[in-house]
Parts: structure tokens; C-alpha cells; sequence
């Protein structure tokens, strides 16, 4: 099983660094439509929460005393719903200022793979206890690596979709 999500994680991070690639430094950092988020503010939001689930994976845990899965098929169900709109949490949220592409393309890359390396090398059965997932209470290492990844799959839809608006495809 570790391997599977470690196995994601890497697929999820290629696609994602090439989904970022596509713009020029001027499109990453542009509003492409009402109520958007640039391609940059994007990437920001990822790497905090990103670097928030490594942080509860390498934080406090306890046993778990429930299938360490349990709560992957509801949050992959949330996550991957396309048609509904998210409101992120305030310590997520990027900020307005410029990002750097090239920036935030190393940190993404260095985060991804730390969780990958992590689903490779860890006990994911073991539950962190450091934060709750609002509506979801207390997940396991599994969990959260599970969240990473299909929340990362959210955006990487996002990013697409705002490359089809600067590309001219969509309107």
C-alpha cells in the first residue's frame, strides 16, 4: 500500500510541475478571470497546503484504531468533485504579492517528493494528532497523504482550466 500512494504522489507531482510550466512568468502571475486566483496564488495555496500535511505526517501520532483508509474514500469524493466550488481556510489562502514560477517549482517539487518519500519510509497506520480536517476530525499518515494528493489533483484541474482562458481556448 505504501507504494501506491508514494507511487500517486510522484504521478501527481510530474503532472502538476507540467500543468505550472505551460504559463509564462506574465500568466502566472495574472488574474485570468472574475474570482480566480492567479496561476501563482495556485501554486502558493498548494505548497501551504502541501507543506501542512508533511508537517502532520512527521508530527505527534497514536495508534489508530480504525482501518488506517477509512477516510480516503470520502475526502477523495469531496476533492475530486469538480463541480463544486471550495472556500479555502484563512491559513492556507495565498497572498496578492508576485510569485516566482521558477520559485515555487522547486518548493512544490521538494514538497511532493517529501511526501512521497515519506509514504515510502513511514508507518502510515498510525493516526496524527496535531490538527483536525475540519468536518473530518483526526486523520491517519495514509489519510493525509491520500488528501495531498487529490487535493493536488483539484488544482492541477484548476491550472488547466486557467491555461484553456489564457490560451485562448475557452472563453
Amino acid at each position: 500500500m505504501n507504494n501506491d500512494i508514494a507511487n500517486a504522489l510522484d504521478n501527481t507531482r510530474k503532472h502538476l510541475l507540467s500543468a505550472i510550466e505551460v504559463f509564462t512568468p506574465a500568466q502566472f502571475n495574472r488574474v485570468p478571470f472574475e474570482n480566480s486566483w492567479t496561476p501563482g496564488q495556485v501554486a502558493e495555496h498548494l505548497l501551504k497546503a502541501d507543506g501542512g500535511a508533511l508537517e502532520m505526517i512527521h508530527g505527534a501520532t497514536a495508534i489508530t484504531d480504525r482501518q488506517p483508509d477509512e477516510k480516503n474514500e470520502i475526502v477523495s469524493a469531496i476533492f475530486l468533485d469538480f463541480n463544486t466550488k471550495m472556500k479555502s481556510p484563512d491559513f492556507i489562502l495565498p497572498s496578492s504579492e508576485p510569485k516566482d514560477k521558477n520559485n515555487m517549482l522547486q518548493q512544490l517539487n521538494d514538497k511532493l517528493a517529501g511526501l512521497a518519500q515519506a509514504a515510502r519510509e513511514m508507518d502510515l497506520t498510525r493516526t496524527c494528532t496535531a490538527f483536525e480536517l475540519p468536518g473530518l476530525g483526526l486523520l491517519t499518515r495514509l489519510e493525509w497523504l491520500n488528501f495531498a494528493n487529490v487535493h493536488t489533483r483539484r488544482h492541477i484541474h484548476q491550472l488547466e482550466n486557467i491555461h484553456k482562458v489564457t490560451a485562448g481556448v475557452i472563453q
